[in-house]
């Protein structure tokens, strides 16, 4: 991060501050930055101009578990001011999604439900499947409970190995981890669940550990949670940055990283703006970031060199004629068109103002340098293969673009062996100004669940580390 004056070689610059200032738009850092704002920062969210434009629906959460009022989703919004007024229009399901597998139909949700769905698809036989789904749905709420209550974030400068976790059973309490009737599964039960595992983390290639895949797979057991249209988590997260000391401004133009005055922030110099803050929050890959600055010709500091992530998700919306949609169909699947391939998710969303017509996003996760034409032309084609007689009556939306840098569809891995929850993360950046960067990837495993926590506790931390004059 290069030094530099307002009135310095380069021209004189025109300074615009905040108490915060967050570089990219994804989740975690819309979240941190509305913590920020409850405290009493001013907050500036910078977007990157193509993932402004890529459509809202695209980047919202395929599932997230919300049946029960003390989950993680729950408590992340009431932590985050949101009234209960605005969250009106959700209606809960039994149903969390079904799996599309080439030779099977599996309905998720209410454990009822799925345990019969088990024992009729021939996953697992009837005490097996009994055994097995009590035995997640207690997982999946012991982890819950283990997410709300633990320190995600790095408090002390010291860097101390985490604790592992304790697993197994204790005088009938299931602790942490997967239970032991899934220890072994059979091949077309594993091969279900991680068709599931795959297609609900923000992984690219890792594993998720034990405690995040009991989470990922014994979550949906609650059920599903339909938002009304334009009320989905991250609208209803980026209308209450609007309601707190929070603005987003679009980066049309190339920047870099400066200090000016004791103040991280970014230099416009086509603009001849700087963007300021007291503390600098890092919210985009920064192996994508640092390839953005060096394309430009600006300093790329050492925290940023890193490899890019090297996966991330195509998407993909179309809207539809509602009469053409299964009366079997349900609102979310996990699809697998052939296998070894990874798992589509399909989602429908109805529209306020066109009761006829519904969109249908389609996201896949691919390589970073895949033909992305391609894909969203399969895309097209596994959707229209769901939807009967849709010819003529159904048609592209639109397709997510490629930030350069801003990308909250990638897909990356934990930095070394033993990453992800349950471990902490660090997120204060070793330079004289304060910067902190998000590290989503430390808890890809958890899916969206780990982006709100990120954010929700990365906020509570900025916070305190803040100068108080900053607040106020």
């Amino acid at each position: 991060m290069r030094s530099v004056a307002l009135d310095g070689p380069e021209g004189r610059l025109r300074a615009r501050r905040w108490d915060v200032v967050v570089l990219g738009s994804a989740l975690p850092g819309l979240v941190a930055a509305v913590r920020l704002g409850m405290a009493g920062a001013r907050v500036l969210v910078v977007a990157e101009e193509a993932a402004a434009k890529t459509p809202p629906l695209l980047l919202e959460p395929f599932y997230l578990a919300a049946a029960r009022p003390d989950g993680v989703l729950q408590a992340c919004l009431t932590a985050l001011g949101v009234p209960p007024i605005e969250r009106r229009g959700s209606e809960r399901g039994e149903l969390a999604y079904q799996v599309l597998l080439p030779d099977a139909r599996i309905d998720v949700g209410h454990p009822a439900r799925t345990q019969e769905e088990w024992v009729a698809w021939g996953l697992a036989k009837p005490e097996l499947a009994r055994d097995a789904v009590r035995g997640l749905e207690s997982a999946a709420q012991a982890e819950a409970e283990a997410l709300l209550e633990a320190t995600l974030i790095r408090r002390g400068v010291r860097r101390t190995p985490a604790r592992p976790a304790p697993t197994g059973r204790v005088g009938g309490r299931h602790l942490r981890g997967l239970p032991a009737s899934l220890s072994r599964p059979e091949p077309g039960l594993a091969r279900f669940l991680e068709v599931q595992v795959r297609a609900l983390s923000n992984l690219a290639s890792s594993q998720p550990s034990p405690e995040a895949r009991a989470r990922l797979l014994g979550a949906p057991l609650e059920g599903g949670v339909r938002f009304a249209p334009g009320r989905g988590v991250r609208a209803l997260v980026r209308r209450r940055l609007e309601q707190v000391h929070g603005e987003l401004r679009v980066a049309g133009a190339p920047f870099e990283l400066v200090e000016i005055d004791g103040h991280p922030g970014i230099a416009l110099w086509r603009q001849r703006d700087a963007w300021l803050g007291r503390a600098l929050v890092l919210n985009a890959p920064a192996g994508r970031l640092a390839a953005a600055l060096e394309e430009h010709g600006s300093e790329v500091p050492d925290f940023l060199r890193v490899a890019p992530p090297p996966r991330r998700r195509a998407a993909l919306q179309l809207r539809a004629a509602r009469d053409v949609l299964p009366e079997a169909m349900c609102e979310r699947l996990i699809v697998v068109d052939e296998e070894g391939a990874d798992p589509i998710c399909v989602a429908v969303h109805p529209l306020e103002r066109e009761p006829r017509h519904v969109d249908v996003t389609a996201l896949r996760a691919v390589d970073a340098a895949a033909d992305l034409a391609g894909v969203h032309d399969a895309l097209e084609r596994v959707v229209r293969g769901l939807l009967p007689f849709s010819e003529r009556r159904a048609a592209r939306v639109a397709e997510a673009p490629v930030p350069g840098w801003d990308d909250e569809l990638s897909l990356g891995d934990p930095a070394g062996a033993g990453g992800g929850w349950p471990t902490e993360v660090e997120i204060r950046v070793p330079t004289r100004a304060p910067v902190f960067v998000l590290p989503r990837e430390e808890l890809a495993g958890l899916g969206p669940e780990g982006d709100l926590l990120l954010g929700w506790q990365a906020g509570d931390t900025i916070a305190a580390a803040l100068p108080r004059p900053a607040l106020g």
